[in-house]
């Protein structure tokens, strides 16, 4: 029987291998993860998105400029077309700004909150009278997740 486990690197981890050593469990193999080393990219493509639209807030902002544009166009000496299209312009570079920087701080908070601890798998192989035992055990120093494979 196998059993899979995720910790983060931390103390808890060393302490419920030793205790899994104690109990005369012998095949423990650990694999640390890498962190990940480039940002996420900015702009989605056609085979990949995460689901994040920069635009938006544009449009919608694209939409209320250019109705406030065109109606002060009638006054204004280049007409209400062109007006329209310079407040679609404005309000979509407005909004796709605001989305950008927003997007900006939500991945640096995200970062600086993530930290930069990585996260090891724990893989025990065992006898399955034991499995039971070795999972309680792994629970019980604070284990993120564990699965038991027969």
């Amino acid at each position: 029987m196998q059993v899979f486990a995720t910790f983060e690197h931390s103390p808890y981890l060393e302490l419920a291998i030793r205790k899994l050593e104690q109990h005369g469990i012998k095949d423990i193999y650990s694999v640390p993860l890498d962190n990940r080393t480039e940002d996420t990219r900015l702009f989605d493509t056609i085979h990949q998105s995460d689901g994040v639209s920069l635009i938006n807030k544009g449009m919608v902002l694209a939409v209320m400029f250019s109705v406030v544009g065109a109606s002060r166009g009638f006054i204004l000496e280049w007409g209400p077309i062109y007006w329209g299209l310079i407040g679609a312009g404005a309000g979509f570079v407005f909004g796709f700004a605001i989305d950008f920087i927003l997007l900006k701080a939500r991945h640096r908070n995200k970062r600086l909150l993530k930290g930069v601890k990585s996260e090891v798998i724990l893989i025990i192989d065992c006898k399955e009278e034991e499995g039971k035992q070795v999972e309680t055990i792994l629970w019980e120093h604070l284990a993120n997740g564990v699965a038991r494979v027969k």
